[in-house]
C-alpha cells in the first residue's frame, strides 16, 4: 500500500426562526453570532438571552448546516445566544484563534471539533482553567480535559465502511483511499477501522490512501490522479466531507460507475445517492449534535455533571432507505 500524505458555515446560517448577526473579523475566520429572537407576544423580559455558547468547527462546510439548525432551535427553547465561526479551510491555527477569542469574550460554554487532537489541548485546558465548560463533537481531544465527547466511535464507523465495502466486492478487488487532516482524531480512527477490517477479514488491495488536508483543490488533484494511476479500481472511499463532495463532481465528470462510499449526510450526499454517484453513506446521526450540544453546555454551565461520551451511534445509508430516514426526507 503506498501512502501519500499531502500538505497544504459557511459563512451564513440558515435563517428561519432566528436572527443572524454576522461578525466581521480581520482573519475572515467568523461565522455568525446566532441571537434568540423574543416575538412580540413573548414576555420582553426574557429577550436577553441567559447564556453564550460557542460553536467550533473545523471548517466552513454544508456538512454542519444541519448540525447548527437543530443548535438554534435547541437555543432558542431555553434563550440562548450562539456564536458559530470556522476557518474557510480546516485550519489549526484559525480554530486556535477562535478559542482565544471565546475565552477572552468569556463565554458560557465551548463545542469544538477539532482539527488536531493533540494541539488543541493547551487551549481546551486554558478555557476549562478559566471556568468555561468545553466539550468536543465529531472529532475528539481525549487529552485535554474537555469534559465530553460527542459523537460516535470512529474506529467502529471505520470497520463498518470495512465491512460494507467487504460485501459490495465480495471480499475481493482493488481500492482507492482518500481523507482529509492527517492529525484529526476521528479521521485517524476511521483509517484505522477500516483497514484493520479489510486486513483481517478480505483480501481487498488498497491501492493508494491520499490526505487532503481540507482542501477542495488538492483532493480533486489527488482523487483525478489516483484514478489516472490505477484505472482498474474497484471501489473509492472517502473518509472526509472534502473528499466525499469531490467523488460527486468527479464520477459526474467522467461517468463512473465504480463503487464510492464516503461518510456524512448532506443534500448533495442524497441526491448523489439517488442518482448513483454514491453508493453508501455512513451518518453518525449527526442531526442529534446540534441539540446535544446545547443542552449539555447548558448543564455544565450551571455545574452539573455531564457523560464522557455520548454515542449517537451509525447508520448506513444507500438508495433502499435513503427515503426511510426520518431526517432525510
Amino acid at each position: 500500500m503506498s501512502v501519500n500524505r499531502n500538505r497544504s458555515l459557511y459563512r451564513r446560517a440558515p435563517v428561519i426562526i432566528l436572527l443572524i448577526i454576522v461578525l466581521i473579523t480581520g482573519c475572515s475566520d467568523g461565522l455568525p453570532i446566532v441571537q434568540p429572537v423574543t416575538h412580540p407576544s413573548e414576555n420582553m423580559e426574557q429577550s436577553a438571552p441567559l447564556k453564550t455558547f460557542g460553536i467550533i468547527y473545523p471548517m466552513a462546510h454544508p456538512f454542519y448546516e444541519v448540525v447548527t439548525r437543530h443548535a438554534q432551535e435547541a437555543a432558542k427553547t431555553y434563550n440562548i445566544q450562539l456564536i458559530v465561526k470556522a476557518p474557510d479551510e480546516a485550519n489549526l491555527e484559525q480554530q486556535i484563534r477562535i478559542m482565544e477569542t471565546m475565552i477572552k469574550m468569556k463565554v458560557d460554554g465551548i463545542a469544538i471539533d477539532a482539527v488536531d487532537s493533540d494541539a488543541l489541548v493547551p487551549v481546551i485546558n486554558k478555557a476549562i482553567a478559566s471556568g468555561i465548560p468545553v466539550i468536543c463533537f465529531e472529532s475528539d481531544s481525549p487529552h485535554s480535559e474537555r469534559l465530553s465527547f460527542i459523537g460516535t466511535n470512529n474506529y467502529q464507523a471505520g470497520a463498518l465502511m470495512g465491512e460494507v465495502l467487504g460485501k459490495l466486492l465480495n471480499r475481493k478487488g482493488m481500492v482507492l483511499v482518500e481523507t482529509g487532516m492527517l492529525k484529526m482524531s476521528s479521521l485517524k480512527e476511521r483509517l484505522e477501522g477500516m483497514l484493520q477490517y479489510i486486513n483481517e477479514e478480505t483480501e481487498i488491495q488498497v491501492l493508494e490512501v491520499r490526505y487532503n488536508e481540507g482542501i477542495e483543490a488538492l483532493a480533486m488533484t489527488d482523487l483525478e490522479e489516483m484514478i489516472d494511476a490505477h484505472p482498474h479500481f474497484d471501489a473509492f472511499i472517502a473518509l472526509d466531507l472534502i473528499s466525499g463532495s469531490t467523488s460527486v463532481l468527479v464520477w459526474k465528470a467522467k461517468g463512473l460507475s465504480r463503487y464510492a462510499l464516503t461518510f456524512g449526510m448532506m443534500p448533495e450526499i442524497k441526491e448523489a445517492i439517488n442518482n448513483g454517484q454514491i453508493t453508501s453513506a455512513v451518518s453518525h446521526n449527526e442531526h442529534e449534535w446540534g441539540q446535544q450540544i446545547v443542552e449539555l453546555l447548558l448543564q455544565a454551565s450551571e455545574g452539573k455533571e455531564i457523560p464522557a461520551f455520548s454515542d449517537t451511534g451509525t447508520l448506513e445509508i444507500t438508495r433502499d432507505n435513503l427515503f426511510q430516514v426520518p431526517e432525510l426526507k
